[in-house]
């Protein structure tokens, strides 16, 4: 029997045996290291020690989560401008509206609900993008049944309350995107991780489970990522429908 820690970085999913796992601990601000290799953000106080901390996903070649938040919170400004348009042509053109009045249901409700940081700062804006997340959906009920009945005043409810509620909603969300880097750093966590007496941190997005399997559970895979010389992989496992990488050993560049 084997113990892994399932961590997710991007779309794809790695796992490490927990013997090399000394702890996991959230992200936080890092002091850069002059002229370190590129894998390397920087490094930490960890106990009575200083370590460095590898970035997973500049070992595996992905985009930095940053980056990626800003693609996702714009996608969600996108999104809902989509939905405001549906709004406004139900109430003035009579067209079917087909979005969820459900704020847990859309994509940023969804993110919402699945939402934590550490951060105090970004906490609060958390917080003010929840409610006024919220409160779009929930005048969106009282508008399209109002609507049925007076006009008018599903316009007057549209013009302020929803329009309101929508430019601070985006408003919100263009502070995650000013505060990326922050956002970033306040979600993903460390795993403080040896190897061949090395000690080190690996930065990654989400840590998910611990999953409990045999050796013959792991399909061997071909190629071992033989071209990362940081990073090699034991092969795949199959946990429920979910494929997950994993991983034999991180080396620490120099």
């Amino acid at each position: 029997m084997k113990d892994l820690i399932v961590f997710r970085v991007g779309n794809n999913r790695y796992a490490l045996n927990i013997e090399n796992i000394q702890r996991i601990i959230q992200a936080t601000e890092l002091t850069k290291i002059p002229n370190s290799h590129p894998l390397i953000d920087g490094m930490l106080s960890y106990e009575s020690d200083v370590i460095k901390v590898v970035n997973f996903r500049k070992l595996i070649g992905n985009e930095s989560y940053s980056k990626e938040l800003e693609e996702l919170f714009s996608h969600f400004k996108s999104s809902h401008s989509e939905w405001m348009d549906s709004v406004k042509n139900y109430v003035e053109n009579d067209t079917p509206f087909t979005k969820t009045t459900d704020e847990t249901k859309c994509e940023l409700g969804k993110w919402l609900s699945s939402f934590s940081s550490y951060d105090d700062a970004i906490t609060v804006i958390f917080k003010e993008l929840l409610a006024h997340h919220k409160n779009i959906h929930k005048k969106s009920v009282e508008l399209l049944e109002l609507n049925k009945t007076d006009k008018a005043l599903a316009k007057q409810i549209l013009d302020t309350d929803i329009k309101e509620s929508f430019k601070e909603t985006v408003s919100s969300l263009d502070k995650f995107i000013l505060l990326s880097d922050k956002v970033a750093n306040s979600l993903q966590k460390f795993i403080i991780y040896e190897n061949d007496g090395d000690i080190f941190a690996i930065k990654v997005d989400v840590i998910e489970d611990i999953a409990h399997i045999e050796d013959k559970e792991i399909i061997t895979a071909n190629d071992k990522n033989s071209k990362n010389s940081f990073l090699t992989l034991n092969g795949i496992l199959d946990l429920k429908g979910v494929l997950i990488n994993i991983i034999e050993t991180v080396k620490l560049p120099n």
